[in-house]
């Protein structure tokens, strides 16, 4: 079940730089906002997959519940009931503003994230 798989790492790593990339440089009203939350999804996703041997399906699910967890606490300002709204990491990893259109994007990168490794899993068997 644990074990280190290279190309994950590699693509969680690239993944990290252009979402780093994203919320430094890029400032329009799409890729911001919504390129990114489709991305983080696929980033945790092959960070997970990085270290645990699981099954894609299962892992990308589990992602997915976690992303719509993280959104909904968003709702209820659990930045600030845990009093942490004068953090900046937390409010960067837990995030201050509920949008629904978050959620679609999350949902949209797990369902990339089910394509390709459904993809990838044919080409291994044909």
């Amino acid at each position: 079940m644990f074990g280190f798989n290279k190309s994950y790492f590699i693509f969680t790593l690239f993944l990290l730089i252009i979402e780093f990339i994203i919320g430094a440089d890029i400032h329009d009203a799409v890729i911001r906002p919504y390129g990114g939350d489709l991305l983080v999804v696929i980033l945790i996703y092959c960070l997970i997959k990085s270290f645990i041997n699981a099954p894609a399906f299962k892992t990308a699910c589990r992602v997915l519940l976690f992303s719509y967890i993280i959104e909904v606490s968003q709702y209820f300002h659990l930045v600030k009931l845990l009093g942490l709204q004068h953090s900046k990491i937390a409010k960067i990893l837990l995030g201050t503003s509920f949008y629904f259109t978050d959620l679609l994007a999350y949902t949209l990168g797990i369902v990339l994230v089910i394509i390709v490794e459904n993809v990838k899993h044919s080409m291994k068997n044909f």
